[in-house]
């Protein structure tokens, strides 16, 4: 087995999501749940399809997204994994109708932070062992740091 650290290359105000899934039907269902839950968010699609032909199926609303979702699931190529990168729009605001998705198994991050995906290599395969979500800790945040937090979230309008 071999192990090898790909990094996900993107720009920083684009957000991804990474999964895995166990069916073709991903495509379609994915695509489903995001525009019935935010219309307006653009985003593309990859998922890794893991027998028969083994392609990169995809779907999506924005072209650049689309092609930035193909390239990185080649570089993956691990089975039933999928890739979703989105504008104009959180994670968190589709996460939950991503996850209730029937075919979807894991989700390993939802982030707009940089992304190394860990991925085992074996005679059959490629798979996904896990992510490294952004940096590492640095401190445990103050009083100031607290209220810095909720003005934040009240500003993006997350809490009131």
């Amino acid at each position: 087995m071999n192990l090898l650290t790909i990094p996900i290359q993107k720009p920083e105000s684009t957000n991804l999501i990474i999964g895995q899934s166990h069916f073709i039907k991903t495509v379609e269902d994915l695509y489903e749940a995001i525009v019935q839950t935010n219309p307006s968010i653009r985003f593309g699609l990859a998922f890794c399809e893991a027998s028969g032909p083994s392609l990169v199926r995809w779907t999506g609303n924005d072209e650049a997204l689309v092609e930035l979702a193909t390239s990185h699931a080649m570089k993956l190529s691990c089975g039933h994994c999928f890739l979703i990168f989105l504008e104009g729009g959180f994670p968190v605001s589709i996460l939950n109708a991503v996850k209730n998705v029937a075919e979807v198994c894991h989700i390993f991050c939802a982030t707009a932070n940089p992304v190394d995906v860990i991925v085992a290599e074996t005679d059959q395969g490629r798979g996904i062992l896990g992510v490294v979500d952004g940096f590492k800790s640095k401190g445990i945040e103050t009083e100031k740091d607290i209220t810095a937090r909720k003005e934040l979230l009240r500003k993006i309008g997350y809490k009131m």
